[in-house]
């Protein structure tokens, strides 16, 4: 008997919600075949089975908390079960999809559904591609979408089983989810307004209602809390003039819109930090009290915090010192098409050294943005606004751009992160510079 306990996610991370349950008792399973979709304190990720063979216990459910080392199922061992050869499937038309075979216990008609495609019901699994099976939806159907959609389907409500699929060979996509919550949204406005009404919690001012504080919100609030009360940090405020930059990115965007690249001003600011974090390595450092230690890192992984449905992560650039504008902006569409998708795994966040907080996107020129522990400094951009500023006393119209730079003062002084600051401004005041840079 094999026992597949949850493995080591991370540094920090000591357990994890259980989101789905992709297998059942019964179920033969390949080698690193999902069984547990988990919501760790930094992501959403699939765990897979380090072992092949037949499940023969489910020792967790959906909205369990597992520590890591806990153990998840336990299997028969592949060569223990197969003293009869499997017998393939018929080679199908197309390609396989990754099935989700869904019980026969029926359950309530969900709200939101559209008709599904009726279709024959598919041959006991044959495991030409292994079925993941999702306990406690309605039975029977087959359902073709991959975890990044199944993940979106429940985030925004829609059951799986009730929406045909438009990608290749009946693939459940994105877009398909979308219309479903389009078409049912009135709807779903109404059901939302009568369930308010008909609440029976209540305080003593009227109708309440209550949620479960999600693990990645209880993450972000422990982190919070422990770098406002461990670390004396202080805000320096600054403009940079990106008037030429400005000019530049317009008269440039239509050659990279051209090469799918959507050029805003973020790559230019990232790889101005990224520059000067080379010429002051205590930006770049982390501080060990415990040990007593400065950790300067010998590389430059700029961390980006966006702020989605689920809450704030902080997706990571790796090496951002040697990548040109154009590969940082190609890299940035990839982050954000991973993020808007929830496709992200841990690695995605993990190995930051710097972070940047680009509030302009939203609105808002400063703000004092709270350190990213273990890291020393992080800088907040605004959106950038028209201003008079004096050059040569005269008075000019500037495109300005607000920079806000929170530091640890117990390893990073006044003078250093001035410095510092003063010198991301000075790569944004002349651009040429960082597009000469290697």
């Amino acid at each position: 008997m094999i026992e597949i306990k949850l493995p080591e996610l991370g540094d920090g991370i000591e357990s994890g919600d259980v989101l789905e349950v992709l297998v059942r008792e019964g179920d033969v399973i390949a080698k690193d075949q999902g069984i547990v979709e988990l919501e760790t304190d930094k992501a959403t990720v699939e765990v897979p089975s380090t072992h092949a063979g037949t499940v023969t216990k489910v020792h967790v459910s959906s909205g369990d908390t597992i520590k890591i080392g806990a153990t998840m199922i336990s299997l028969e061992a592949a060569s223990a079960v197969a003293s009869t050869p499997v017998v393939s499937a018929p080679t199908p038309a197309e390609p396989p999809v990754e099935q989700v075979t869904m019980p026969a216990t029926p359950a309530p008609e969900p709200k939101q559904r559209t008709a599904p495609t009726p279709s024959p019901k598919p041959s006991p699994p044959a495991r030409l591609a292994p079925a993941t099976t999702l306990p406690g939806d309605t039975g029977g159907e087959v359902v073709a979408a991959g975890p990044a959609i199944r993940r979106f389907a429940r985030e925004v409500g829609v059951d799986l089983t009730g929406v045909a699929g438009t990608g290749p060979s009946g693939r459940i996509t994105r877009d398909d989810v979308l219309s479903v919550v389009r078409e049912a949204s009135v709807v779903a406005r109404s059901t939302k307004t009568s369930a308010k009404t008909a609440s029976t919690e209540s305080d003593a001012w009227g109708p309440i209602r209550t949620e479960k504080l999600p693990k990645i919100r209880r993450t972000i609030a422990t982190k919070m809390h422990e770098s406002w009360t461990t670390v004396p940090r202080v805000t320096n405020f600054d403009d940079a003039d990106v008037t030429e930059l400005e000019y530049i990115r317009q008269s440039s965007k239509a050659d990279y819109a051209a090469k799918g690249i959507k050029l805003t001003s973020l790559p230019f600011l990232i790889k101005s930090v990224a520059m000067a974090l080379k010429d002051h390595p205590t930006i770049n450092a982390a501080l060990d009290m415990e040990a007593e230690q400065v950790i300067y890192k010998e590389y430059i992984n700029i961390g980006i915090a966006v702020d989605t449905e689920r809450g704030l992560v902080v997706p990571s650039l790796r090496n951002v010192d040697k990548l040109s504008i154009p590969d940082i902006a190609r890299n940035l569409a990839s982050m954000a098409e991973k993020v808007r998708t929830g496709d992200f795994g841990l690695d995605d966040l993990r190995g930051g050294t710097f972070t940047i907080s680009n509030l302009g996107a939203i609105g808002g020129t400063y703000s004092t943005p709270i350190i990213n522990i273990p890291e020393v400094a992080i800088l907040l951009v605004g959106r950038s606004r028209k201003m008079p500023v004096v050059i040569n006393d005269e008075i000019k119209i500037r495109l300005m751009m607000p920079l806000s730079l929170s530091y640890d003062h117990r390893l990073v002084d006044g003078g250093t992160a001035a410095r510092f600051l003063n010198e991301v401004i000075s790569y944004l005041e002349a651009p040429s510079r960082l597009l000469l840079a290697p």
